[in-house]
């Protein structure tokens, strides 16, 4: 009986992995590559705005990778 008064709650796609670690510096996520206040206005925001910010993840995350990687580099060869 309680079937067909079931109200469906979608669920709002998200590039959260659960590693939430923001690099001060960048200030976006080591998880996910979002800004502070993508992820705190991720629930308010329309659908094509997620959209356009998880387009831009991946070229985030490839040059956050790539930065890190040189200042870990830079880190060995001066420490």
């Amino acid at each position: 009986m309680s079937d067909h008064l079931t109200i469906a709650n979608p669920k709002i796609e998200t590039p959260c992995i659960k590693i939430c670690t923001l690099d001060a510096g960048r200030k976006l996520c080591l998880g996910c590559g979002r800004s502070i206040d993508e992820i705190a206005r991720w629930g308010t925001m329309s659908a094509p705005e997620r959209a356009r910010v998880m387009d831009e993840l991946g070229a985030r995350m490839s040059a956050l990778q790539t930065a890190l990687s040189a200042q870990s580099t830079s880190a060995k060869v001066t420490g």
